[in-house]
């Protein structure tokens, strides 16, 4: 049998087991640490905690050094990301957020690449309301962050509506069965009282157990031809089967993930692999099955070779399945063909079923503000008022004003151009085909800018793209401020990975439909470089390409990028 070869790897547990064995399951001292008067942060054991719970501590990096100087400890604040399977929000939780930012946030609310909100620029003694609240609004934020099963992802291009409201549901049921079953995050931030005699560990976390998983599980959904929430990112992925217009189950992928350690090569992007079919009531044992795997077998030494795809890598991707199957107790069907043209949004006015209406707005870095001269969170507040469908955030972090009546449309078309909301169609293709992750000043481990840096650098890009004819060409490109890969820069045609200040990794040859990952083409370039390389590949791009060409695979039929024999397109 399969779990006779399978082995968890040796070593002593990382730092982190540790806390997670002496928490209680979640629950630590964070009680305590939120109430202590004296600092605005909390302890490092609690904070590894915290992310269980959907938060991050983190400290305003613009700050930290004249802070220092003044013998302060660093500005002190929270990232709080709410639990939102599929991207759907009702338009009054959506003025919940609004209102929770504006009052105990810094202003803004940010669209993240998993589809969710994240909220920046919490005071410790302002959590406690900010969670109250998001609760109040029928939303958590419970496994947001952690080592357990994340954000359910699903489709939400909205041509796809005929079928988005049952992918959406199934996403939603697995985001919720899914869910920690410990009473930590009711009884610290709910006023919850704990309840004597606590049940022993199988009744607390029947399918976690007490040390939950080894790192992060990411769940995503795709419907074809739209890969818009990049499947193959997936620790674990099903990609919905369509047959005379009836969702008739899923192609599952397993192993996929996008992080990885600069100059460290036993970490790397990888591709999720298809291994089999199943139907839509199985997907929640295909989902458990494979969570317990990780769990037994994922490496709990070594947090960075901690993901799916190390445990996937060093135990065979036979053995998973056959283990897999074991535990299931039936086999998976052989997959069914399926195809992806893109992993884009398609932007403005697009009418789905039941005579209902959807408008994709283009949000720049996924950033909801009102800026000097665009004021798109009053913009949306104001929707939000009239509006009785649902907002659905993107995984390319822009937002559907979604199940729009005819009745509304009107209205809502009418706040569009009185706020100057726009869908994008000034911008070039380019500029609404990026992606970036939040970096400085907020996250920790940010080694560059990004989504503060990244549109300035398309204003310069766009000057190559202009004088090229390419303003309509989408070519997707992604930048991260470090490694861990938050804004998928490993499927970007053109991808940055911050190095240092002002310096990035440059990638290309990914696929334009998720499906090949890039390569490393410059190391360690700044703007200039970036710009002097573009304005040579670019041109040839537009003078070169075949009909139809996509801008990865055209680097790679030019030679410029050299695809490996597995079509990855990532290892030497």
């Amino acid at each position: 049998m399969a779990n006779k070869i399978l082995t968890a790897p040796e070593g002593a547990p990382s730092d982190v087991e540790g806390i997670k064995e002496r928490s209680d399951y979640l629950r630590g001292t964070l009680k305590e640490s939120m109430l202590e008067p004296l600092s605005s942060g909390i302890s490092d054991d609690d904070n590894r905690l915290m992310k269980h719970h959907g938060s991050y501590l983190q400290d305003d990096r613009d700050l930290r050094n004249e802070r220092q100087k003044q013998k302060l400890e660093p500005a002190y604040q929270f990232m709080l990301r709410v639990r939102l399977p599929g991207g759907v929000a009702t338009p009054n939780q959506w003025l919940v957020m609004d209102d929770l930012a504006n009052k105990y946030g810094n202003g803004t609310l940010k669209l993240t690449t998993r589809m969710t909100f994240q909220m920046h620029g919490i005071l410790k003694w302002n959590m406690k309301k900010t969670i109250q609240g998001i609760h109040e609004s029928l939303l958590d934020t419970i496994a947001a962050c952690g080592d357990v099963n994340r954000n359910v992802m699903c489709v939400a291009n909205p041509y796809q509506s005929d079928i988005h409201q049952e992918v959406y549901e199934w996403s939603k049921k697995l985001s919720d069965d899914l869910l920690p079953r410990t009473r930590a995050y009711h009884e610290i931030w709910l006023d919850e009282e704990r309840v004597a005699g606590t049940p022993d560990t199988e009744e607390v976390e029947p399918m976690y157990g007490p040390l939950y998983l080894p790192r992060k599980f990411k769940i995503g959904i795709a419907v074809p031809p739209s890969n818009d929430i990049d499947v193959y990112s997936q620790d674990l992925g099903y990609i919905a089967i369509v047959e005379n217009d009836k969702l008739v189950g899923f192609n599952v992928t397993i192993g996929g993930g996008m992080g990885m350690s600069h100059g460290d090569k036993a970490t790397y992007p990888q591709l999720a692999k298809v291994i089999g079919f199943c139907k839509p009531e199985q997907m929640y044992d295909v989902a458990e099955k494979i969570i317990t795997i990780q769990r037994d077998y994922g490496n709990r030494s070594v947090r960075k070779n901690a993901r799916f795809k190390y445990t996937v890598d060093r135990l065979g991707l036979e053995n998973i399945v056959a283990e897999l199957e074991n535990r299931l107790g039936w086999s998976l069907e052989e997959a069914k063909p399926f195809h992806f043209d893109h992993n884009g949004d398609r932007y403005g006015w697009v009418k789905g079923v039941k005579g209902k209406w959807n408008f994709t707005l283009f949000v720049e870095g996924g950033r909801i503000t009102d800026y000097d001269d665009y004021k798109l969170m009053t913009g949306i507040r104001e929707i939000a008022k009239v509006h009785t469908g649902d907002f659905r955030l993107t995984a390319n972090q822009n937002l559907i004003i979604g199940n729009v009546s005819s009745q509304k449309k009107k209205k809502i078309t009418e706040l569009i151009e009185q706020y100057g909301l726009t869908d994008g169609k000034h911008y070039s293709a380019l500029r609404r085909s990026a992606l970036a992750c939040v970096a400085l000043p907020t996250c920790g481990l940010a080694m560059a800018e990004a989504e503060r840096y990244l549109p300035t650098l398309i204003d310069k890009i766009d000057q190559i793209v202009d004088q090229n004819g390419l303003n309509d060409k989408e070519i997707t490109i992604r930048m991260t401020g470090c490694p861990n890969g938050c804004a998928r820069h490993a499927l970007g045609e053109i991808g940055f990975i911050g190095k240092a200040p002002g310096k990035y990794n440059m990638y290309l040859g990914a696929a334009h439909d998720g499906s090949r990952l890039s390569k490393m083409y410059r190391e360690n370039i700044g703007e200039e470089e970036i710009l002097k390389e573009l304005g040579i590949i670019l041109p040839r791009y537009a003078k070169e390409r075949e009909e139809n060409e996509h801008f990865g695979d055209f680097v790679i039929r030019a030679g410029i990028i050299k695809e490996t024999t597995d079509g990855t397109n990532f290892h030497d």
